[in-house]
């Protein structure tokens, strides 16, 4: 684990009462935190910024009031200097999988690996293919994007994050559109990717399935609130309504 630097925070991230208006307030004195190794799960119903939140982790929003950690440090208001360090560090893999249509699986990782200048001409196939083969598409490494199914192309956007050699992984809702058999998959590499690589994790979701699977933290969000944060095995014991209507809503489907 890194050592904390000042001024900075002793988790990972951390949100400390955040709050971001656009036409409306989408964060209102929103507070979390996450440690290094373990994975938070961002629920809620589509609006109430979960997604904005990722943008906050990322830089590419900053908030018009609280601070924002990442990496233990505070990027409030980092320059782009402090924001290329974190990038390094922290990867986004993007709902709609951002990959180049042009390229081909393999071409699409190479790029990544073109990024860093510790992997040299004669590692970089050897290491595609052990991407692949971590994300279980080894098979598809000629093929191009418009060829994959969504859940294929999230596998290797995943795949592409990993080649940055990242500490944290940030996902878009990583099964949404995805059929049930993909989605397990997904479900099982990012608990591989947590375990094994000890790596942390973000994933906005509304897959509660998903979230029980690899979280070990949830922020609730509504109206701008977050009306829960802590283990996700205590999200039940809630008495908030909203949470309650959530959780039977996810039973009936």
């Amino acid at each position: 684990m890194l050592v904390a630097e000042s001024p900075g925070s002793s988790h990972y991230i951390e949100f400390a009462h955040v709050c971001k208006t656009f036409d409306y307030p989408v964060l209102d004195d929103v507070s979390f935190f996450l440690d290094a190794g373990e994975t938070l799960a961002i629920i809620g119903r589509s609006g109430v910024g979960k997604s904005v939140s990722l943008q906050h982790i990322m830089g590419f929003l900053q908030p018009d009031s609280g601070r924002v950690y990442v990496s233990y440090l505070d990027i409030t208001d980092g320059d782009d200097a402090l924001l290329r360090k974190i990038r390094k560090k922290v990867t986004m893999v993007f709902q709609s999988g951002a990959l180049f249509d042009s390229m081909t699986v393999r071409e699409n990782i190479l790029f990544s690996l073109e990024l860093r200048e510790d992997y040299n001409a004669d590692n970089k196939e050897e290491v595609v293919h052990g991407l692949l083969q971590i994300v279980g598409l080894t098979d598809y490494k000629d093929t191009f994007p418009a060829d994959l199914s969504t859940g294929h192309k999230r596998a290797v956007a995943i795949a592409r994050a990993l080649a940055a050699q990242p500490e944290c992984i940030l996902y878009d809702e990583p099964t949404t559109m995805v059929d049930p058999i993909m989605a397990d998959h997904l479900g099982e590499l990012m608990l591989r990717l947590k375990t094994q690589l000890q790596l942390t994790g973000v994933v906005v979701t509304h897959d509660l399935d998903l979230m029980r699977r690899v979280a070990d933290k949830v922020v609730v969000l509504f109206e701008g609130k977050a009306i829960y944060f802590g283990p996700v095995a205590d999200l039940e014991k809630s008495t908030h309504p909203h949470i309650h209507e959530f959780l039977a809503m996810d039973t009936l489907a």
